[in-house]
């Protein structure tokens, strides 16, 4: 058997591969959205297995916006002063220092990692596969399939984890930030509500410099960045590497059968990772089913069409429709 990143990094390869003459001619599918959502409904209960593909759009239908009026409520005084539109964007703002970067970051991880879900998306899809033979590769970062109670043996998270540092050059180990962020959050005069959930406190003065002595460190001492994927300093830790080999062996289990593959919210980023390869392995099993939910993107190779399932709308809102 290959090594398990060799694997894995095959299976990229060959979506690649595959998406040059996949995207030839492309598919949204028909039937109206009542008849797409029995499709999937009967997917989901006649598969031996379910292999989840998830991607930003599903934690955008969570209620993780990142821009609009949940942007504004909690970074309004860094758009004021910086220009700043948006989370995503303000990731890589070129900050004039480092008390005032980890202020961003802090604000960033826990809005987005330790704050709960305005909506039960995740539970939501947990229900309606619980009971399957099931694994989940994700792109999210957010850590949301953990909270939402998923098997953490079933989960491979390819691009890091909002709740993770690792050393700034690079390394072999990463460390949990939670404390950190805790303490960070109130550094800055954060209060935490009737849930204990941090919120702005009543005339919005908040502190947009950490005190040096909260700027992260590991535990020798030296700098740190965030364990998420940018450049060839990315960390894969041994957990990463762990839940690679148990991808690994899902997809060598389920390489025949009737498996669904079922893509949510995975946008044009990195559809190497998911996309391409749900596409290629449907392609090489006639027995595979391809469901995409996804509002504005959601096609699928004319090739594969007779099995796929496309729906153009919210995830949220498709998977409660759904009668599974």
């Amino acid at each position: 058997m290959k090594d398990s990143y060799e694997a894995y990094s095959e299976s990229l390869r060959k979506g690649i591969a595959a998406a040059r003459v996949l995207l030839d001619r492309v598919s949204e599918g028909s039937g109206t959205v009542e008849e797409r959502e029995a499709r999937l409904a009967e997917a989901i209960k006649s598969s031996e297995a379910v292999l989840i593909g998830a991607g930003a759009g599903l934690s955008t239908s969570a209620g993780f916006v990142y821009s609009g009026e949940r942007f504004r409520r909690y970074f309004f005084d860094f758009e004021k002063r910086f220009g700043i539109r948006d989370m995503y964007s303000g990731g890589f703002f070129p900050f004039p220092d480092e008390q005032t970067r980890w202020a961003w970051w802090a604000r960033h991880i826990y809005f987005n990692r330790f704050a709960a879900a305005p909506k039960p998306a995740y539970e939501r899809l947990l229900d309606l596969v619980r009971e399957k033979e099931y694994f989940v590769i994700t792109t999210n970062v957010d850590h949301q399939f953990q909270r939402a109670g998923f098997d953490e043996e079933r989960l491979f998270c390819t691009q890091g984890d909002y709740g993770l540092f690792q050393p700034a050059g690079g390394g072999d180990c990463t460390f949990e930030n939670e404390s950190w962020v805790m303490r960070a959050m109130e550094a800055q005069g954060f209060v935490k509500d009737e849930n204990g959930e941090f919120t702005v406190p009543p005339g919005g003065r908040l502190a947009m410099l950490l005190p040096k002595e909260l700027i992260p460190r590991t535990p020798e001492g030296l700098a740190v960045s965030m364990n998420l994927r940018s450049d060839d300093t990315f960390v894969e830790d041994g957990n990463w590497r762990r839940a690679c080999a148990a991808y690994t062996r899902f997809l060598e289990a389920h390489s025949a059968g009737r498996i669904l593959y079922l893509e949510l919210g995975v946008g044009g980023n990195t559809p190497m990772i998911i996309k391409f390869p749900f596409w290629q392995m449907t392609l090489d099993n006639p027995e595979a089913v391809y469901a995409c939910v996804n509002y504005g993107e959601a096609f699928c190779p004319a090739r594969i069409e007779d099995r796929s399932v496309c729906i153009n709308g919210d995830i949220y809102e498709t998977l409660l429709g759904i009668k599974a």
